[in-house]
C-alpha cells in the first residue's frame, strides 16, 4: 500500500515507543526496557489514543548516558524495522491507527507536482520584486489583465515587456492551482486534507490576482507613495505567505503522513499562533522597508530616519531589522519548545531547517544593507522570506499532526487547590528569589549609567519587564526539567512536578510573560533593552536548559551568560547603547556564576546524582569542583578591580571591592581546607551578597566619583 510506504517519522516514533526503546530526543533520557516498561503499556495506549504522550516522569529513567552507553544506544539504529515485524497487526491495533484509512492515503505524483507548483510560485514572487524595484509596474497602464499598448511607461518599452512577462507568469500560477485542485479531488477521498488545502490554494491564487488588479487599476505602481499602496503591498506580502504555505501543506497532506489537528493542541497551538503573528509583522515591516528604498533611496537609513522632516516610510524603515532580531530570537525559543513538547525526530529536523532558513534570511538582509539593496538582493531576500515562512509552516504542520507524540499531560490530573494556592504556584513558577538578585544588578547598572536616578518610567519598566522576562525563562525551565525536578528533594514540590500547574498552562503562562516583558521594556525603555532581555531568555531556555544541562558539566559555565544579561538591559535602557562598563558587568557575573553555582552543587550533589544531571561534582568529583571554584574565584577578584585601574571607578569602589574580595577569598580558603557542607553553604550564601554589594558600591561610586580619584 502507498500509505504504508509513506508512513511519517511520527508513526515510527509511536511504534518504537511500543517496542520499549523510544528515545527522548530533547532530554536525552531513554525509556527503560523490560518488565517495568511493559507494566506501563496500558498507560501508553491511553495516551496514544488521546493524542498525547505521558510525561517521562511516569517512566523509570536511566542515569545520564555515559559514552559507552551512547555507543550501545547507537546500535538501535540497526535494529530490525518494527514495520515489518510479525507483531505488526498488534502494533496497528494498539496504536489505534488504520494505515488504510482513505483520509491518510499518499499519492507521490501529487506530492511532486505540489512541490513544483511551490517552486514556480517562488520564482513568480522573485520576478514580481523585479517589477516593483525596477519601477516597471506601469508597463501595461491601468488595463488588466491585458496590457494597454497605447500607454507610454515611465521607463520606456522595456517596462511593457517586464510587466507583460510578469502577468503571463502569474497567470500560469492560476493554471497550476486549478490542476492541483483537480488532482486532489481525483486522487483523494472525501475528507482528505489534500482537498481542503488545494481549495485554499486556488482561493488564495485568485486573491493574488485581485491584488494585482488593484495595484494596476488604481495606479499604485512606480513612484506612487500613498498609504493605500503601502497597505495593499503589505497585504500582498501576507497573502503570498499564506499561498506558498497552503501549497506546502497540500504537499504534506498528500504524503499520507498524518492529519493536521488543531483542536486540543494547547500551548503548542498558542506558540505557533504567535509565530505566525511575528512572521506577519516581519513581512509587513519588510514591505514598507522595501518600498521606502525603491521610492526614497538614501545612503544612511538610520541618520535620515532620525531627521524630523524625514519621509514617513523612511522613518519606519529601521524597524524591520530590529523586528527581525526579535522574531528570530523568539523562533529559537519556539523551536526549542516544539522539540521538547513534540518529541519527534521529524519535528526536530523541521525546526532545525526553520532556524537555518531564518539565519540565511538574516544574512541576506545584512548583505542587502551592506550593498545598498540592489535589485538582485531584494529578489533573493523576499523569496528567502517566503521560504522561511514555508519552513515554519512545515514545522508547525508536523507538530500538529495527529500521529505526533505529545508530551503535555491532560488537565484532568490537576489537583484541587484554592485560588490563593494557584496564585502562589504561578508566582513560584517565576522563581522570585532567584530573580531578586538579577533585578538588583539591572537596577544598579541603571543608576551607574545615569550617575544618579535614571528616571521613574525606565526604572519601573526594567524592574517589571526584567522580572517578567526572567520569570518566563524560569517557567519554561520548569516545564523542560519536570522529570529531573521530581527526583530532587529541593525541587520536588515545584508546581509543574505536583501538576498543580499542568505543562500546557505553564507554557501559556510563560508566553504571556514573554510578550508582556518585551512590550513593557520597549514602551518604557527602548527596543534594544527589550531585545537583549529576550535574547537572554532564549539563551537560558535553548542553550542552557535544552542543549547543555543534561550533556556536560560545562553547562553552568556557558549557561552563565544568561544570568549576565540583566545589567546590560539596565545599562542600555538608560543610555541607549552598550558601553565598556556594561560589558564589564556582563563578564563579572559570567565569571562569578561558577563560584556561586558550584558551591550550591556541592550542597545538593546527591540530588544531582540521583537525577543523573552531569554537574561538576557528579562528573569530576568534589576535589575537582573545589579547584574549579578557586580558579573562577581568582578570575572574579581580578576582574572586579579592573574599573579602578582603567579610570572607570573611584576610591569608594576600590575600598568596597577589596573588602568584599577579601571575604570571598577567605571563604574559598575555608572550603579548600575543609570541604564540608557548612563551608560550601557559607560560600554559596556569601556569593549572592558579594555580587549584590559589589554592584551597589559601583553605583554609589559612579554617583559621587569626582574625576578619576
Amino acid at each position: 500500500m502507498v500509505a504504508r510506504i509513506h508512513l511519517s517519522c511520527a508513526r515510527l516514533k509511536i511504534i518504537n515507543l511500543l517496542y520499549g526503546f523510544e528515545r527522548d530526543l530533547t532530554n536525552r533520557h531513554e525509556l527503560s526496557e523490560g518488565t517495568e516498561t511493559i507494566a506501563h503499556r496500558s498507560e501508553v495506549l491511553v495516551a496514544l489514543r488521546a493524542g498525547r504522550l505521558p510525561h517521562s516522569t511516569n517512566y523509570p529513567l536511566k542515569r545520564a548516558a555515559s559514552p559507552s552507553d551512547r555507543r550501545e544506544n547507537q546500535g538501535l539504529a540497526n535494529a530490525p524495522d518494527p514495520l515489518h515485524s510479525p507483531n505488526r497487526p498488534l502494533i496497528d491495533e494498539i496504536s489505534g491507527i488504520n494505515p488504510d484509512d482513505p483520509r491518510r492515503i499518499g499519492v507521490p505524483k501529487f506530492v511532486s507536482f505540489a512541490w513544483f507548483v511551490l517552486i514556480y510560485n517562488l520564482a513568480a514572487v522573485a520576478w514580481g520584486v523585479f517589477v516593483r524595484a525596477s519601477k516597471s509596474g506601469d508597463g501595461g497602464g491601468t488595463s488588466w489583465p491585458l496590457l494597454d499598448l497605447n500607454h507610454q511607461p515611465m521607463n520606456g518599452p522595456i517596462s511593457r515587456l517586464i510587466e507583460g512577462s510578469h502577468r503571463a507568469s502569474t497567470a500560469l500560477c492560476g493554471v497550476f492551482a486549478i490542476i492541483l485542485l483537480v488532482m486532489a479531488y481525483r486522487n483523494f477521498a472525501k475528507g482528505h486534507q489534500a482537498r481542503l488545502f488545494t481549495t485554499v490554494v486556488f482561493g488564495l491564487t485568485c486573491l493574488e490576482g485581485l491584488v494585482g488588479w488593484a495595484l494596476v487599476r488604481f495606479g499604485l505602481v512606480t513612484l506612487n507613495d500613498s498609504v493605500l499602496r503601502v497597505s495593499i503591498m503589505s497585504f500582498h506580502v501576507v497573502s503570498t505567505f499564506m499561498l506558498v504555505s497552503a501549497i506546502a501543506l497540500s504537499a504534506m497532506s498528500g504524503m499520507g503522513a498524518g492529519r493536521i489537528k488543531l483542536k486540543g493542541q494547547s500551548a503548542v497551538g498558542w506558540m505557533l499562533g504567535l509565530g505566525v503573528l511575528g512572521m506577519v509583522s516581519l513581512g509587513v515591516s519588510g514591505a514598507i522597508s522595501a518600498l521606502a528604498h525603491t521610492l526614497k533611496p538614501v545612503e544612511n537609513v538610520l541618520v535620515e530616519a532620525a531627521k524630523p522632516d524625514a519621509f514617513w516610510m523612511l522613518k519606519l524603515q529601521p524597524l524591520h531589522p530590529y523586528l527581525s532580531l526579535a522574531v528570530g530570537t523568539f523562533f529559537c525559543i519556539l523551536a526549542g519548545m516544539l522539540c521538547h513538547l513534540r518529541p519527534s525526530e521529524t519535528v526536530r529536523r523541521a525546526s532545525l531547517v526553520m532556524l537555518v532558513a531564518f539565519a540565511f534570511q538574516a544574512m541576506l538582509g545584512l548583505v542587502s544593507i551592506k550593498l545598498a539593496a540592489p535589485i538582485w538582493t531584494q529578489m533573493l531576500h523576499l523569496v528567502a522570506g517566503d521560504v522561511l515562512f514555508v519552513s515554519f509552516i512545515v514545522a508547525a504542520g508536523f507538530s500538529l499532526m495527529d500521529l505526533t507524540l505529545r508530551r503535555e499531560e491532560g488537565l484532568e490530573s490537576r489537583p484541587k487547590a484554592s485560588l490563593r494556592e494557584y496564585l502562589g504556584a504561578y508566582i513560584a513558577l517565576t522563581k522570585p528569589r532567584v530573580i531578586s538578585l538579577l533585578l538588583l544588578t539591572a537596577g544598579a547598572a541603571m543608576f551607574a549609567a545615569a550617575k544618579g536616578f535614571p528616571g521613574f518610567i525606565p526604572l519601573l519598566a526594567v524592574m517589571v519587564g526584567g522580572y517578567l522576562s526572567a520569570g518566563a525563562a524560569n517557567a519554561m525551565n520548569m516545564v523542560i526539567d519536570r522529570d529531573i525536578d521530581a527526583q530532587m528533594a529541593r525541587t520536588a514540590s515545584r508546581p509543574t512536578v505536583t501538576a498543580l500547574i499542568p505543562t500546557a498552562a505553564a507554557v501559556n503562562f510563560s508566553l504571556i510573560l514573554t510578550f508582556a516583558s518585551f512590550f513593557i521594556l520597549w514602551a518604557g525603555a527602548n527596543l534594544w533593552a527589550a531585545m537583549i532581555a529576550l535574547a537572554g531568555q532564549a539563551f537560558y531556555v535553548c542553550v542552557y536548559t535544552l542543549l547543555l544541562k543534561r550533556r556536560t558539566w560545562h553547562n553552568i559555565v556557558i549557561g552563565g551568560a544568561a544570568g549576565s544579561v540583566p545589567p546590560m538591559v539596565g545599562w542600555v535602557a538608560t543610555t541607549g547603547h552598550l558601553g565598556a562598563v556594561a560589558w564589564w558587568m556582563f563578564a563579572l557575573i559570567f565569571l562569578w556564576t561558577p563560584v556561586h553555582f558550584w558551591a550550591l552543587a556541592l550542597l545538593i550533589k546527591d540530588d544531582y546524582t540521583e537525577a543523573g544531571v552531569p554537574m561538576l561534582p557528579v562528573e569530576k568529583g568534589i576535589p575537582a569542583t573545589v579547584s574549579q571554584i578557586s580558579f573562577y574565584m581568582v578570575l572574579t577578584v581580578a576582574l572586579s578591580l579592573l574599573p579602578f585601574f582603567v579610570g572607570a571607578a573611584g576610591i569608594v569602589f576600590l575600598i568596597g571591592t577589596i573588602a568584599l574580595d577579601l571575604v570571598l577569598i577567605r571563604l574559598n580558603h575555608d572550603l579548600r581546607k575543609k570541604t564540608e557542607k557548612p563551608q560550601a553553604g557559607a560560600l554559596f550564601h556569601y556569593s549572592m551578597l558579594y555580587l549584590a554589594l559589589l554592584f551597589v558600591v559601583f553605583a554609589i561610586d559612579q554617583r559621587w566619583m569626582i574625576g578619576s580619584l
